[in-house]
């Protein structure tokens, strides 16, 4: 009789163990390793984050209660990325969260692993990480920052405003951005524009003076600004545009906001939301190869009246009707 007793209460608290090796699993602290190109202290680069962590929040995931997050920043220097990918990757994270694509493919060649979900990445396919948007083939997934035919808009949107430009210079950082991959976009939409495009790869805040400064001299010059330029020359920019009187498009709001002419392009928050949903299933135990990249759904266009004014241009009406925001 003792002897069934015995194997009966083995055997129950026996069938109870998985179910609390699980519970213990469900509730262990999980660990999120993040990597961004730009500044810390940049107050663009904290809503960003704080956008992600708001996200996470809204699924059940706050940091320091059953998430721990690890964030690391670059400061727009690229020789960074490999130390700093590495030692996220060293701490053994249950997912990384990888901003702009040189960080995501950074992180590619330091895990083959551990799952990589990406934001502010333009060309997945052509950079390596994924095989298809539908079939990514790795251990990487995200979310597309632009897809490519987004750079004939911007050029129309330079015409409509600027009607007698005749050349547009399409600047951006070839480590941080693929320029070729705009370029080939705008490639297909410059003859019916008449304009002749002119690519402008710059690094540092001196390559920016030298390239814009050299463009002006020529008139009937637009600027086109492509993602992934550093957040921290964006002053400079805005500031060497009107000093220079060049019309020029923006990929975001926040250009516009601190004095730029016109942007079109996503709301530069909501990716960090999106991506917080994907790390939310990863940790929920998705793969991350069955979650297939995400396209932007949503587009708004900004206007800036006071420096289009300033630069001696008359919004066109239909360019107004369609602003979103109108900064004045």
């Amino acid at each position: 009789m003792r002897r069934r007793y015995f194997i009966t209460v083995l055997g129950g608290a026996a069938a109870t163990w998985p179910l609390a090796a699980r519970a213990q699993q469900a509730n262990r602290m999980r660990r999120i390793g993040v990597l961004a190109a730009d500044t810390e202290d940049d107050p663009e680069m904290k809503a960003r984050l704080a956008a992600f962590r708001q996200g996470l929040e809204r699924l059940g995931w706050s940091e320091g209660r059953n998430v721990h997050i690890d964030y690391r920043f670059a400061a727009d220097n690229q020789d960074a990325f490999q130390p700093l990918a590495k030692e996220l990757v060293s701490l053994r994270p249950d997912v990384l969260l990888a901003h702009t694509t040189p960080v995501a493919a950074t992180f590619q060649r330091e895990s083959r692993t551990i799952p990589i979900v990406f934001v502010s990445v333009s060309d997945p396919v052509g950079s390596g990480l994924v095989a298809s948007l539908a079939r990514l083939g790795g251990n990487l997934t995200g979310l597309l920052l632009y897809e490519q035919g987004i750079t004939g808009k911007w050029l129309a949107m330079l015409k409509e405003i600027a009607p007698g430009l005749s050349r547009a210079a399409l600047i951006a950082n070839p480590r941080r951005t693929i320029l070729d991959y705009f370029v080939r976009s705008a490639k297909s939409v410059a003859p019916s524009l008449a304009n002749e495009l002119v690519p402008s790869p710059v690094e540092n805040a001196a390559d920016i003076e030298r390239v814009i400064e050299s463009f002006a001299r020529e008139p009937n010059g637009g600027l086109v600004l492509l993602p992934g330029f550093p957040i921290e020359h964006r002053d400079l920019f805005i500031a060497l545009a009107a000093r220079h009187r060049l019309p020029a498009v923006y990929p975001f709001r926040f250009f516009v906001a601190a004095g730029g002419l016109m942007s079109y392009g996503t709301d530069f928050l909501d990716p960090l939301r999106q991506a917080a949903s994907y790390v939310d299933r990863i940790l929920r135990g998705a793969n991350a190869a069955d979650l297939p990249v995400q396209t932007p759904t949503k587009y708004e266009t900004v206007l800036n009246l006071k420096t289009a004014k300033a630069l001696g241009l008359t919004v066109p009406p239909g360019l107004l009707v369609a602003a979103d925001e109108v900064i004045e």
